[in-house]
């Protein structure tokens, strides 16, 4: 895996650091300190992902992310501190794929990275999407477990289907009450919970989630 990341940070220290955990994993870091740096950067030569932390002295990483997903469908991680809930959900509304949490480890930064831009690379029109065990036959609106069909509500069917093309990545409470049920549900969470845990009885190992992953407060994410 490769290619040219933007690094927004204006901590000197994480900035550096970030640069190095880039480098070492074969990856061309551009880092810059601001939002205005950040997007003239990726206006002059478009990276291929961008990392962005929330706050930065002049402006904040949601509306970096904003303005870079505008125009671009490039994979973008903010970097959040323990605590803001509020600030994560609102980056991932305004268009971020995943966040990382500071303090982060370097492995598990570049894990996300790397999967953030591996679901980039899928193709978005896939007929069928299929991970251990699990098949989802988009075409015809089909779902087997092991081979055996499994019957879902239309709900349930609609919610899977958006987990599934999104895989990896953390989808809000309301990115998916939004898009399954529109957006005057938006903030009906516990309506989209109690779907969600038919939904896991009937795909998941008793038990033991394997496919529908819970980041609690923020939202769920489809592991594959």
């Amino acid at each position: 895996m490769s290619g040219r990341v933007l690094v927004v940070d204006d901590e000197l220290q994480i900035l550096r650091a970030l640069k190095v955990i880039l480098r070492d994993a074969g990856y061309e870091p551009v880092a810059v300190a601001t939002a205005e740096e950040a997007l003239d950067a990726a206006a002059t030569r478009p990276p291929d992902a961008a990392i962005v932390d929330l706050v930065l002295p002049d402006g904040d990483g949601i509306e970096v992310c904003k303005q870079l997903r505008a125009w671009s469908e490039m994979p973008i991680l903010v970097l959040s501190a323990i605590g803001e809930e509020e600030q994560k959900v609102r980056a991932l509304e305004a268009g971020a794929d995943d966040y990382v949490t500071k303090p982060f480890g370097a492995r598990e930064l570049v894990a996300r990275l790397a999967a953030a831009l591996r679901r980039a690379g899928r193709t978005a029109d896939e007929p069928t999407i299929a991970v251990d065990g699990l098949e989802l036959d988009l075409a015809r609106r089909v779902v087997r477990r092991e081979g055996e069909e499994v019957h879902l509500t239309p709900i349930e069917y609609d919610l899977l289907r958006v987990l599934a093309r999104n895989r990896g990545r953390l989808m809000t409470h309301r990115a998916l009450l939004t898009e399954v049920w529109g957006p005057a549900y938006g903030e009906d969470i516990r309506t989209l919970r109690t779907h969600i845990a038919n939904l896991r009885h009937k795909i998941e190992p008793a038990g033991r989630p394997r496919f529908i992953r819970t980041d609690p407060g923020v939202g769920y994410r489809f592991a594959g």
